[in-house]
Parts: C-alpha cells; structure tokens; sequence
C-alpha cells in the first residue's frame, strides 16, 4: 500500500454522511479523517483523498472488521443517492447520533462541556416508520443528451454532492402509494418527451395515507406546454387526485410566474393533528406526516397558551403549528413571506373556522410592527434567525420562544443569541422527520430570564 491508504477505527458520525476515525501510528497519527459510509465501531481500510492541515477525507476500501450498528442497506442505490445516506446504520443508533449532533453544537455555541450540553437535550423522538414515511417524493429531470446517442429522459435522486441523477425505479422512503413513483413516471414522461420538448426540471409528488389524495407537480419554465396530453398520460401511470404545472425558471424556484391545474383538483390534502390541510404546490409541508404531529404536541406543551395569550407564529408556511395554537383559544398572528403558503394558511384557517391573522411579509420586517407579545413561535428555514431579528424578539418581551429548526448548528448559533437577549434555553427535544439520513428536527424552549 503507499502512503494514501491508511487502515483506522471509525469512532463517530459527523452531521452528513461521513464517519469519523483517527489513525493510531504512522504520519498521520491523531489526525481526523472523515470516511464516507463508515460506521462507528467499523474497523476499516481507506484511500485518502483529500489532505488539509486539520483533517483529512477518505473513500472506503474495504470493512476489515464490521461495527455492530452497521446493517445491509436495504436499497441498492443508496450509496449513490443523496437522500439516504444512513441507511446502512441501524435505526436505533442513528438516534443516538443525531442528538449527539444537537449536543456537539449546543456545547460549542454556548461554551459548555459536553456533560452540561446533555442536561438541555431528551432522547431523540424516533419515527415509527423506518421505510415509507415521505409524503412527499422530489425529483430532478432532464434529458440526457449523450454524443452519438439518443436523448433519454432522466427522472430521479441527485447523488452526492452532485448534479448527477441516479434513477432507480422506487424509492423505499416513499409512502406506499408513491414508493413506485420514480419509475412509473420516468416511463411516462419519456414517452411524451420523445415526440415534443416539455423543458421538465423537477417534479414532486406528494400523498397522503390518510386523505388518500396524490398530487404530481410539474415543474417548467412559463411557455407553451402540452397540458392535456401530458395530464392523460401521467394520470395513466401514476392515478393522481391533482395534475399541476407550476411555471418557475430553473433556480428561481422562489419566483414563481404560475400555477396551474392540469387535472382533479389543483391542491393536495392532508389530515394533521385534527385539521384539514390544502396545500399548494409550492407550498412547504412536513415530509413525515406522523412526526409533524409529534412536533406540533411539543410546541403546544412548550408554549402554555390559552385564551388569554397573545401568539406570533414567524416563518409559519401554511400553518402547521398556526392552526393547532389557534385552537387553544389564544389570539393568534401568523407571517409568512411564502405567496403560495400565505393563500393556503388563509384557506386553511377559514376552512377550520379558526380567526388568525395573517401577515404576508418578512418576518424580520414585519415582527417590530406586533408590538408586545407572550409567546413567539420561530420556525426558520435551514440558515436560521436573520441576526438583525434578535433585538426584535427581545422587544416583544415575549415570555417563551418556541424554536423549530431543522439544522442543528444554526439552531445553537441562534440558541446562544438569544441567551444575549435574555432568553435561557429550559430543554430542546431532537424529533426524527428523516430516517435513514443525518438530518434532524430540534423543537426547543427559550425562557425570559
């Protein structure tokens, strides 16, 4: 072997889908060095592949001694695939991990010891499903232009850190009655795309267990498009409640020109916690329909409210925790920034006979504008609290904040702001939306001191 190959014992996980191990002897004694598809426990041979100063990152050769987390994978692509890169970890341990990520972070943002970190954060809230818990399944497409052959139509996963799609024929983290959709629909639209250019980027499918309503979006930019044609031969391989195109430009998905419907009803369905959602294809919803209940329980035990309370719920898309709080009684004030999941929150209140506010806007503009408050509800997307809104939650004088995020370094780099302004973190609970991969949801408690 030459110096590249190093033989190590995997003693972590990082937060994504590479193993930690440090060599014992040799030049690189004590250096870190992330393996992807390593296992803690694994003892294993590996290619380094990249070298710096602090660290280094390796491909796997060969397990010369398995680790006992480490399991068989049950889908031959998820090596490839972005999506699950933990399937070959047992279901047990991946909870174990995910909250030492939740730990690791909150030690570093707030300075504590790994021992003082663990008093704030339960045991991680595991999934009852393993497999087939997405409501919702998104897909890249295009068309694969290869020299000297045939354009295919391509539909599926993006592999890692890639542009690249692998394409298998299911996907085992799909609900049953969308686990088969990967193929079904890449048969159709290769068909319709070998007569005509239908400029397809993405698509989404979303279903619901409960509702029983399949929804395919479709993603083009605005234009010419054969809707009647591409709505008969989708619906033949892939029955759907709801056909849409949604009229977006490739990386702009946040400016949208259009929604339209195709076929059936134009919206998807889903029962959550007791309500009746309609949602919008754009719209953001949880993937795992069972776990948003989890977090929804967590954020009305955090957040105490009754009729006399007054609530702000920022970031809070078509209204997952809006119209559960709204419920208590409490008066409640919903923003959102999202054009198509302020119009689904607002149908969504009426249709549930719920009286909540609505503000469309930023809500780091649009907080200073609600004045006193006695709870705040905060659930940003994945680059977390803008730092100018800090000072603002401060000025509400807000009893309680409830934070939902879902990244964990974000979440303690925000977590440890707010301590500045006087809020004390009382207990974060790590809620599992995404078997079978790294991430994470946290719901969490901040105090006024």
């Amino acid at each position: 072997m030459t110096d590249t190959y190093e033989t190590i014992f995997i003693t972590d996980l990082s937060y994504g889908s590479a193993g930690i191990g440090r060599p014992q002897s040799g030049s690189r004694a004590g250096k870190v060095i992330f393996v992807d598809g390593a296992v803690p426990g694994d003892t294993v041979t590996v290619e380094v592949t990249q070298e710096k100063k602090s660290f280094a990152r390796a491909k796997l050769v060969s397990v010369v001694d398995p680790s006992p987390e480490r399991i068989t994978a049950p889908c031959p692509v998820c090596n490839e695939c972005g999506g699950c890169s933990w399937m070959h970890v047992a279901y047990s341990a991946q909870q174990t991990y995910k909250r030492n990520a939740i730990v690791s972070e909150l030690a570093r943002a707030l300075n504590l010891d790994k021992k003082e970190a663990e008093t704030f954060v339960a045991p991680t809230r595991a999934s009852k499903r393993e497999l087939n818990f997405r409501n919702k399944l998104e897909m890249g497409a295009h068309m694969d232009n290869g020299a000297g052959k045939r354009s295919l139509f391509q539909l599926g996963f993006y592999a890692r850190a890639s542009h690249t799609l692998v394409c298998p024929k299911r996907c085992l983290v799909g609900a049953r009655g969308i686990e088969k959709a990967p193929g079904a629909l890449r048969g159709a639209l290769s068909f319709l795309s070998n007569n005509q250019s239908l400029d397809i980027y993405r698509v989404g499918v979303r279903h619901s267990v409960r509702t029983h309503d399949t929804e395919i979006a479709l993603w083009t930019p605005p234009g010419a498009f054969p809707r009647k044609a591409v709505a008969r031969v989708v619906e033949s391989a892939l029955p759907a409640t709801s056909v849409v195109r949604v009229m977006a430009h490739p990386g702009k998905a946040r400016a949208i020109k259009g929604v339209e419907a195709l076929s059936g009803k134009g919206y998807w369905t889903e029962e959550l916690a007791g309500f009746t959602y309609k949602i919008s294809a754009p719209s953001f919803f949880q993937v795992n329909t069972a776990q948003a209940e989890t977090m929804i329980k967590l954020v009305l035990e955090y957040a105490q409210v009754d009729e006399t309370s007054l609530v702000a719920d920022l970031y809070c898309g078509a209204g997952t925790f809006t119209l559960p709080l709204a419920a208590t009684g409490a008066t409640i004030v919903g923003v959102e920034s999202a054009g198509s999941s302020v119009r689904d929150l607002r149908r969504n209140a009426h249709e549930a006979d719920l009286d909540i506010t609505v503000v469309g806007g930023d809500a780091t503009r649009e907080l200073p504008a609600l004045g006193a408050l006695d709870v705040l509800v905060v659930d940003p997307p994945r680059a977390g609290l803008m730092p100018e809104i800090i000072a603002s939650i401060a000025a509400t004088n807000a009893k309680r904040v409830v934070s939902v995020s879902c990244d964990p370094a974000t979440w303690a780099r925000d977590v440890a702001r707010l301590n500045e302004v006087g809020y004390n973190l009382q207990v974060a609970t790590p809620v599992d939306l995404f078997p079978q991969s790294y991430h994470i949801e946290t719901v969490s408690l901040l105090q006024k001191s």
